[in-house]
């Protein structure tokens, strides 16, 4: 079948970038992971992820995270690990 149809979406670059080099690693086009995506929908009904509200203390450790308060940075997985033990 010929694929004719276009879909457009404003996404945020660093998103863009990210997933499109997660994207490239599995060897996925972003038109072929939108199109498993529709396939998906369309065979199943379905959002095919799992879609949560999040409870009272997940809304608030989320919302301290995004304002930066108990965010650790870390340089690699090493230093990830000794503040882990920290």
């Amino acid at each position: 079948m010929t694929k004719a149809a276009f879909i457009r979406a404003r996404v945020e670059p660093k998103l863009k970038i990210s997933a499109e080099h997660v994207l490239s690693e599995l060897g996925i086009t972003p038109t072929q992971a939108i199109t498993m995506l529709y396939t998906r929908i369309a065979r199943a009904h379905e959002w095919p992820l799992e879609l949560k509200i999040p409870n009272t203390k997940t809304a608030k450790a989320i919302k301290e995270a995004r304002q930066g308060k108990g965010v650790k940075v870390c340089e690699d997985e090493d230093d990830l690990f000794k503040k882990l033990e920290d």
